[in-house]
């Protein structure tokens, strides 16, 4: 048994590929049916809140649909115009997702000022009883992707969504309760112009993080610094240069390197026992190309002093 955890060490870092397609089809479904609710209930009571509320909900089962895509799309396998498979597509995806969710702030912080400047008088019970039902089911799909999304960028973008829905929803349960008592109408836009900035706050992040793996940047769980001291300090390691560590997906990193040997002997178990120690720092796909002391390197990157 301690055999196989020996070759297999990164597999903790790895999601359960499976249950998090269960996840995203069971939010994707719950999140239909609830949108659907919600704008008959926004166009029956008139309340511009719900109807505004179930667009920004559809814009949300777009990204959750892009991101099961997204997984689906992992399990292709390679080809020979497609080396890696299609992997990448889960970057660009978490890309897509983090933009999206800032044009959805964009569209609630325009609806929210145009709601302060002419207020609407709406139905303050029946967006109360509704948006409450949107709480519950936006909050229970943002749970289904918790344990997942410091694993992987394209969940956390999941993740975000729909817990920035649940907070929608509560402003407008709020908004609801208070138009309900107090007739003042001006509550629902202020409430959506502070969860806009909320949202906007937690999706800067993604939007960082995505871009950067999509310039083939190194990943936020990856420290370049400490992967080039782990090779250097190996005992039969003179140096390390010409070193590269990218994401292939927003779950697997790869790094290419050149080191340099005080001699070829052992050559494959120093190989062997550096992948080791990488893969226990996240790294996935390892390529190291040996040299040995005094041996010019011939690629063109260490001509120009990289």
């Amino acid at each position: 048994m301690k055999e196989h955890h020996h070759h297999h060490h990164h597999h903790h870092h790895e999601i359960d590929v499976n249950s998090l397609n269960k996840a995203f089809i069971l939010g994707i479904t719950l999140n239909v049916t609830y949108v659907l609710v919600e704008f008959g209930f926004g166009l029956y009571s008139h309340s511009m809140g719900l109807i505004s509320d179930a667009g920004h909900n559809l814009i949300d089962i777009v990204s959750l649909v892009l991101a099961l895509l997204a997984f689906r799309l992992l399990r292709i396998h390679t080809s020979k115009k497609y080396t890696y498979g299609l992997k990448k597509s889960t970057i660009l995806v978490s890309l897509v997702n983090a933009v999206i969710l800032l044009i959805v702030v964009g569209g609630i912080v325009v609806e929210s000022v145009h709601k302060l400047i002419t207020p609407v008088e709406v139905q303050g019970g029946i967006i109360a009883w509704v948006a409450a039902v949107g709480v519950l089911i936006n909050g229970f799909t943002a749970w289904l992707f918790i344990k997942d999304k410091e694993r992987d960028i394209n969940v956390k973008g999941a993740y975000l969504h729909m817990a920035a829905d649940a907070l929608m929803s509560l402003a407008v349960v709020v908004s609801g309760i208070v138009i309900y008592y107090t007739h003042w109408y001006f509550v629902d836009p202020v409430i959506g112009i502070v969860v806009a900035i909320v949202i906007t706050f937690s999706t800067w992040k993604l939007l960082k993080q995505s871009l950067r793996l999509s310039l083939d940047g190194v990943p936020d769980n990856v420290d370049y610094d400490i992967i080039e001291q782990t090779i250097a300090s190996y005992p039969a390691v003179v140096n390390v240069h010409h070193l590269h560590v990218w994401a292939l997906s927003t779950t697997e990193n790869a790094l290419t390197a050149h080191v340099v040997l005080h001699s070829y002997d052992n050559v494959q178990t120093i190989k062997q026992e550096l992948k080791h120690q990488l893969g226990d720092l996240g790294i996935h796909h390892v390529t190291i190309e040996m040299e040995c002391e005094g041996e010019l390197c011939e690629s063109e990157d260490c001509k120009h002093g990289e």
